[in-house]
């Protein structure tokens, strides 16, 4: 007797994701952009899924930003991911130090598929998926992987059986390299006939088009942007537009205006975390020291920020010590016990320097490097929670963070990629002190939201 699969995921999709979803089974080349939550990610996830079960290739290639972002969005994608969909003929593990899912049951007539999860947001990332040819390759928001990784991973893919690639992105510039080099260039191909029938799949999506969110549920997600934002135009409205002007308008305004609405006379009570960021400046720029609060509630307190001038010449690392000693035992004396001081990487000599310091000083506190994350990602992140209301400052110790905030803006000049400006006509050494405090917390708190 035949056992039946039991159902255990269940879909709903509108009639422009079926047949988006239909068209994949015939086309080469499938694109899935537009709004968050409009399901993208899930169309892909589940046109690959069915692709893997007939395909005659072995090796299969699954990308993000990251690696933990590949493995999030398509291997898990809150119970809608590959391993949800293989229940009970999958496990995760190690291919040559690669992550790896190894799919092997009755879906794939007992044949091994194993597809590999890589990283393709930095320079050479690409190194990484190199030694395999790739049957089929799917992309979570293809947009941030690096041109080098997208290069790689379709030369990999010439040689398949069955060729199939899958992308989703939220729009971006319209300027990007992704759009210029690809998705518009195959577009037109499509139109000019350039292309076989059948061989390139595009749909735009909203978050309209998704039958799984009720409007309650729009209305909240709606309410978790910055409307001025480009984040707002790309994110919700959907629409690829180009970064400029002022890039937190919404604080901006708000100490324009003299409402403060972000600023707090005392720090939350249920902090977690205290954590120190550290830019290091020099040939002009600035030292700056950051102090952040991270609560229980998921919420983000800036307690105290520090700027050294350097002027033309760089200042003398004993007094760099001294004053990085000076504001800990400040933050320590005023609000509780430092968790992590996280440093700018490039300036391994300091750090060492800081570290010393703090030993001699008997001050026990964690110094690592800052993760680094990019710029545009921490940008985001901090819209987000300004949007939301989860970010705040104390009004007193924070008048280099408040005026740094103020008066970033995005680069006018830079009109393919969305750059802050950085010229030295607004604080950016204190942003990037800042950033480092909270750039460790971004998948955290977006999973927790």
């Amino acid at each position: 007797m035949e056992r039946k699969k039991k159902q255990t995921i269940k879909y709903v999709f509108s009639e422009k994701h079926i047949s988006y979803i239909k068209r994949c089974a015939q086309c080469t080349i499938n694109v899935a952009e537009g709004a968050v939550r409009a399901g993208k990610t899930v169309d892909n996830i589940y046109a690959f899924y069915h692709e893997l079960k007939s395909t005659d290739d072995k090796f299969h290639l699954a990308t993000g930003s990251t690696v933990a972002n590949a493995k999030l969005n398509i291997g898990d994608a809150n119970g809608f991911g590959l391993e949800y969909l293989f229940r009970g003929q999958s496990h995760w593990g190690k291919y040559k130090d690669n992550e790896a899912l190894f799919i092997k049951g009755p879906s794939t007539k007992n044949k091994i598929r194993i597809i590999i999860f890589a990283g393709g947001g930095k320079k050479d990332s690409f190194k990484k998926i190199r030694g395999n040819s790739y049957g089929m390759w799917i992309a979570t928001e293809v947009n941030l992987h690096h041109s080098n990784t997208i290069k790689e991973a379709m030369n990999r893919t010439i040689a398949s059986h069955k060729r199939k690639i899958f992308w989703d992105l939220n729009p971006d510039n319209p300027n990007a390299f992704i759009y210029t080099d690809y998705i518009d260039k195959y577009e037109q191909k499509a139109n000019d006939g350039v292309f076989k029938a059948n061989y390139y799949n595009y749909q735009h999506f909203t978050i309209h088009d998704n039958k799984t969110i009720t409007e309650e549920r729009k209305q909240e997600i709606i309410s978790e942007y910055d409307i001025q934002s480009i984040w707002y135009q790309r994110d919700i409205l959907g629409r690829r537009v180009v970064a400029e002007g002022l890039i937190y308008r919404q604080l901006a305004d708000d100490v324009s205006s003299q409402n403060y609405a972000y600023r707090v006379d005392k720090p939350p009570i249920n902090i977690t975390d205290i954590i120190i960021g550290v830019d290091f400046g020099g040939s002009g720029s600035a030292h700056t020291f950051v102090a952040t609060a991270l609560t229980r509630e998921q919420e983000i307190c800036i307690l105290a920020s520090h700027k050294i001038n350097c002027k033309d010449l760089d200042i003398d690392p004993e007094k760099l010590d001294n004053e990085f000693i000076d504001f800990c035992y400040m933050i320590q004396n005023k609000f509780g016990s430092i968790t992590t001081v996280y440093c700018d990487s490039a300036e391994q000599t300091l750090i060492n320097g800081l570290r010393s310091a703090s030993r001699k000083n008997g001050l026990r506190i964690r110094i690592e490097n800052a993760l680094k994350v990019s710029v545009n990602e921490r940008i985001r992140f901090v819209s987000r929670m300004l949007a939301q209301h989860r970010l705040n400052y104390l009004k007193d110790l924070c008048k280099t963070f408040e005026e740094a905030m103020c008066t970033c803006i995005w680069n006018p000049k830079n009109r393919v990629e969305n750059e802050r400006l950085d010229d030295g006509t607004s604080d950016i050494d204190t942003l990037d002190a800042f950033e480092y405090t909270i750039e460790r917390t971004i998948a955290r708190f977006m999973r927790e939201e």
